[in-house]
């Protein structure tokens, strides 16, 4: 059976918490993460109206202390790094760890990966080291390379900035094009590089060599997502694949949406994909579309399993009744809902919890393989780990070829 076409790497991807995406987002596009523009006289579900919480007297105290320190202050106030400070703070004491405040910037970089779609040139970076250059990029097309070390972006020293920064001083210049200056093998160079709207890949799929079982890789839960995995099932299908395996490792989550919409196309219509519970309101959801998947399939999982990935391995688990291979994933079973704010910035705060279609809440847990697997990882001789055997892939394949 020959590969079918590949997208993005096969090896395990780097941890995204550790990676950024040179971008220069010109629109927020993200229904996730779009804002309102709110009136008086607009009125949320709850019934509470922005004009009757002038009556609120804990934000007549804040708007008391705020209009006194910023008039009376012996110094000038940033006022709006004040009021991001006492967003912070606000979030801060609710002390739920998924619930932050983000500037700008890091919105930005949010929504490049939720949406699916960003501007930019087209590498990954990791500790100004580019990691990754994406085929028919802008950067690939400059020459860039894999190992280049980025040290001036258009002129300015970038050595000591971090990845917020990195994402400013591009967006900062709001030009077409961006020169940055590389150290390769200890020779610097410059290479202009144009700036374009560039589509970020979501899934990898082939056909596992000689067997007829197919592999399908998701790395996040972006908006694009459904519509990618259901073109590789078809293009698998093409191939009379026996058997799906589908890599969830190392995915840390996305688009609750995402979840649904893939989850949508393999199981049986009026199957409860998941349910919600928020302090208003309890929802179950089920799948609405003719579409299914009549395979058997096996899930990977690990640690870093999380959110909208557990959603989906639960969907598949429970109505699928697909094997997880791999270890105990990471336990995320809370929802978040987002504000954008007028300035670019977003606060993120948890409205609930979600359910596995047979109703339990893994937050803290997490999913429990029906196989557990370590991967074998290989250190050299001063103990830094230089590669890995799939052992947790290498068992799917067995499970499924008995």
């Amino acid at each position: 059976m020959g590969k079918v076409k590949s997208i993005g790497n096969q090896k395990a991807s780097v941890k995204l918490s550790t990676i950024i995406i040179l971008v220069v987002i010109t629109a927020i596009v993200s229904g996730l993460t779009a804002g309102i523009i709110v009136y008086s006289s607009y009125t949320r579900s709850t019934g509470v109206s922005y004009s009757s919480i002038n009556n609120d007297v804990a934000l007549k105290q804040f708007l008391e202390v705020y209009t006194s320190v910023t008039d009376d202050y012996y110094e000038e106030v940033n006022k709006t790094e004040m009021i991001e400070e006492a967003i912070k703070g606000m979030l801060n004491y609710l002390d739920d760890n998924y619930t932050s405040y983000m500037n700008s910037e890091q919105t930005s970089m949010l929504n490049s990966v939720l949406v699916g779609e960003y501007q930019g040139i087209g590498v990954l970076i990791k500790d100004h080291e580019i990691i990754q250059v994406f085929k028919d990029s802008p950067a690939a097309k400059a020459g860039l390379v894999v190992g280049d070390i980025i040290s001036k972006i258009n002129g300015e020293d970038v050595t000591d900035v971090t990845a917020d920064e990195f994402v400013k001083l591009i967006r900062d210049k709001n030009k077409k094009s961006v020169v940055i200056t590389v150290n390769r093998n200890n020779e610097y160079k410059d290479f202009a590089i144009s700036i374009s709207k560039l589509y970020v890949p979501a899934i990898s799929y082939r056909v596992i060599d000689d067997t007829n079982i197919g592999y399908l890789r998701l790395s996040t839960f972006s908006s694009t997502l459904e519509s990618q995995v259901k073109d590789a099932l078809a293009e698998l299908n093409k191939e009379n694949i026996s058997s799906l395996i589908i890599d969830l490792r190392e995915n840390s989550g996305g688009l609750l949406g995402a979840a649904e919409g893939v989850g949508s196309l393999f199981v049986q219509k009026g199957e409860v994909l998941y349910s919600l519970k928020s302090k208003n309101e309890n929802q179950t959801i089920k799948d609405k579309t003719n579409e299914h998947f009549d395979l058997p399939i096996i899930v990977l999982i690990d640690q870093n399993t999380a959110s909208a990935a557990e959603i989906l391995a639960s969907i598949l688990k429970d109505d699928c009744n697909a094997i997880l291979v791999g270890k105990k994933s990471f336990g995320k079973g809370k929802v978040q809902q987002t504000i954008s704010l007028m300035d670019g910035s977003m606060a993120k705060y948890t409205t609930g919890k979600w359910y596995t279609p047979k109703g339990e809440n893994i937050d803290k847990i997490g999913l429990t393989p029906d196989v557990e697997v370590d991967l074998e990882l290989i250190y050299d001789n001063n103990g830094t780990l230089i590669d890995f055997k799939d052992t947790q892939l290498n068992k799917a394949i067995e499970l499924l070829n008995k």
